[in-house]
């Protein structure tokens, strides 16, 4: 599979809604970073469907690496 591109070398902060479904770039191409804006299209990438466990602040991954998708999980400080 294609790397992503790097969207940006620090997570966002994000507010989310409690069971509210969302859909996360894994690209990294979207226009709505984190979210996903159909850039994938045409590629191998597929966005990450998610549903928020709680409403308040979330930090996104931005770098595209986690291990924990959506969340950051600090590996953009490897990058």
């Amino acid at each position: 599979m294609p790397e992503p591109v790097i969207a940006d070398t620090k997570p966002l902060a994000t507010e989310l809604v409690e069971g509210k479904t969302y859909f996360f770039c894994t690209c990294g191409k979207s226009k709505t970073q984190p979210f996903c804006d159909g850039s994938h299209k045409g590629s191998d990438f597929m966005p990450h469907k998610f549903t928020a466990e709680k409403t308040g602040t979330a930090y996104l991954c931005m770098c595209k690496k986690t291990g924990n998708v959506p969340f950051c999980d600090g590996t953009h400080n490897s990058i």
